[in-house]
């Protein structure tokens, strides 16, 4: 399983992807976080053809073969990644599920506010990133509205994908930590 996760900063993305993980309980799920191969490993300005955009598409290839599935996530701008991403899924032997967390730039500079990141750059440092409805084309995307909380958007991404585990101790335990998570993300 391909499951894409988009979104602006502060949309919601790292959480959701890290609470699936802990939902779905098991190894064999591998999220690949596109700030930390961009702005960690790569020390790279987000910009048309970065060295970025390759390697998250070989990270991804490589760890479907293996057998895993596959959790990206990332702002991953339609303009600079579209390419990318739309060869990623038609490419992917098994299913593909892409999401866009649609949250408004009022919302985005709430959930900022309580992020770790709040210091590190600021909602003016934001606005150049921000993009509205910056949807793939080709209707690939399940659009999430802002009002949809952190479990309940989990529970849709596993859900449709068929990841969701059986009732009990995994998903309470994944609800919990997206309560708990809540206000940092959102």
């Amino acid at each position: 399983m391909l499951i894409i996760i988009r979104g602006n900063s502060g949309s919601g993305k790292s959480s959701v992807a890290r609470a699936a993980r802990e939902a779905y309980g098991r190894r064999g799920l591998a999220v690949v976080p596109q700030d930390v191969v961009r702005r960690d490993l790569l020390r790279e300005e987000d910009r048309p053809g970065a060295v970025n955009i390759g390697l998250l598409d070989v990270m991804c290839r490589h760890v479907l073969d293996a057998g895993h599935h596959v959790i990206l996530e990332g702002i991953l701008a339609a303009s600079r990644y579209g390419d990318m991403l739309g060869a990623l899924c038609r490419d992917h032997r098994g299913a593909t599920r892409c999401y866009y967390l649609d949250v408004s730039w009022e919302e985005t500079v709430r959930r900022h506010a309580t992020r770790p990141q709040r210091t590190a750059f600021t909602p003016d440092d934001m606005r150049p990133w921000y993009r509205r409805r910056d949807l793939l084309p080709g209707g690939l995307e399940t659009v999430v509205p802002e009002a949809s909380t952190l479990a309940e958007t989990v529970r849709l991404v596993l859900g449709e994908t068929g990841l969701l585990p059986a009732a009990g101790g995994r998903q309470e335990a994944a609800d919990h930590e997206a309560g708990d998570a809540a206000a940092g993300a959102r």
